[in-house]
């Protein structure tokens, strides 16, 4: 069967992969010339297979508003804001509202992100793959006692479900991560003992690679502008190339993994699609002194900033901002990411030598991706991944492949159902 996906990202290529590991003839679709150019870029380059949780989080409303108006505050949202944006805002607000939801979406998010943790080890092993990736864990550093103790109730649920974490006491915090010197306040973390880094983009790039010695396709510079559908199928994709050259690209099948702009497929076949694109901000900068930087993640809570290591480089992001498609990078996003890291890891690196980048994480109202069947029989959605695009992509690359291929698929998908925000 030819199955055509829409979108180079990290999403797009597992799902190629897993696509053609089960005997599938693949093409890639990817408007960039390169893999992972987009969302996939300058993310957090964490796995962070244990701290998934939805984005419409009850806990979180209350703290959301005080955040707005705090200099370092890591919700922003640009005024006036856009009807989009409220259009968003308020969608959130109704899912977190919603009795029960929460909980029931993060247990279904954690158990996908326990089948993408099993997925990246087998790729791995399958793949010799260059990309600055380990497993070294994840701290979420507690700067107040009342941090601490909602890491109890978190360490609790990951118990039950069976995902290695511990708490640790600040000793043991500088005992894991010795170069953390800095004079941020701490009262201990959660350690997400089997949680993993990785640049996504390498990643995505080296996949890419790896995809097409396997006899996958992956036309880039390539816009897919609409989808060729009757009642009951999707017969092709309308693409046009760099040159402007238009044509109809046959499929049996088409899997959407393209990020915030999938709606723009999907939209004329009568299927909305209320992703929005949350804004994040990102550097990257070499190592003066390894000593002093991060061994693997660290999340600091009273900045909301990670912190990861790469190799011999530092990827430092933070920020949460509805702005809409607006590319600019003020210099006060970037020092507030520098105090961040300047009071945990301080002399790691020249912070302000650092490569920047601003991107768009595809966010759902209710915070779980759409992954399932679309609006026509051969139509798949693999998107809406916000903050956790890189985390999941290898367990719902697998899901929906089992999904197109008939089989069980590994993980329940009732909550990542892509006709669940018009019941």
């Amino acid at each position: 069967m030819h199955i055509v996906v829409v979108g180079g990202g990290v999403v797009g290529m597992t799902t190629a992969y897993e696509l053609n590991r089960r005997g599938h003839r693949v093409t890639v679709l990817e408007r960039h010339g390169i893999a992972g150019n987009e969302t996939s870029k300058g993310n957090a380059a964490q796995r962070s297979y244990g701290v998934v949780y939805p984005w419409a989080d009850p806990a979180m409303v209350m703290k959301a508003i005080p955040w707005l108006f705090k200099k370092d505050g890591p919700l922003k949202l640009r005024l006036p804001p856009s009807m989009e944006s409220l259009r968003f805002l308020f969608s959130t607000l109704r899912y977190a509202r919603s009795p029960g939801l929460f909980g029931l979406n993060k247990r279904a998010m954690l158990r996908l992100g326990i089948h993408s943790r099993e997925r990246f080890l087998a790729l791995e092993q399958e793949l010799d793959l260059h990309f600055d990736g380990d497993h070294r864990g994840l701290l979420h550093l507690a700067s107040t006692p009342d941090a601490l103790e909602g890491y109890r109730q978190t360490h609790k649920l990951l118990n039950e479900l069976g995902i290695a974490s511990r708490l640790l006491t600040p000793g043991q915090v500088r005992e894991a991560e010795p170069g953390m010197t800095g004079n941020g306040p701490l009262y201990g973390a959660l350690s997400y003992d089997t949680d993993g880094t990785g640049d996504c983009h390498l990643f995505s790039v080296e996949l890419a690679r790896a995809c097409e010695s396997k006899g996958v396709t992956v036309r880039y510079n390539t816009e897919s502008e609409h989808l060729i559908a009757n009642d009951h199928r999707v017969t092709g994709v309308a693409v046009r190339n760099k040159d402007g050259k238009a044509e109809t690209l046959e499929a049996d099948a088409v899997v959407i993994c393209a990020g915030c702009w999938s709606g723009q497929l999907t939209r004329p076949l009568g299927l909305e699609l209320p992703i929005y694109p949350v804004k994040g901000y990102s550097f990257t900068v070499p190592l003066s002194d390894p000593d002093r930087a991060p061994v693997s993640t660290v999340h600091d809570d009273n900045f909301k900033v990670v912190s990861t290591r790469l190799g011999n480089r530092l990827r430092a992001s933070g920020f949460v901002e509805l702005a809409d498609f607006n590319r600019n990078i003020p210099e006060a996003r970037l020092a507030t990411i520098r105090k961040s890291v300047e009071s945990r890891f301080p002399g790691c690196a020249d912070l302000h030598a650092a490569e920047t980048w601003t991107g768009f994480r595809p966010m759902t109202p209710d915070g779980p991706p759409i992954i399932g069947y679309g609006p026509r029989e051969n139509l798949f959605l693999n998107t809406g991944h916000g903050t956790f695009g890189w985390t999941l992509s290898a367990g719902s690359a697998s899901v929906i492949s089992q999904l197109i291929g008939g089989e069980e698929p590994s993980v329940c998908l009732d909550a990542f159902r892509p006709g669940r925000f018009a019941e």
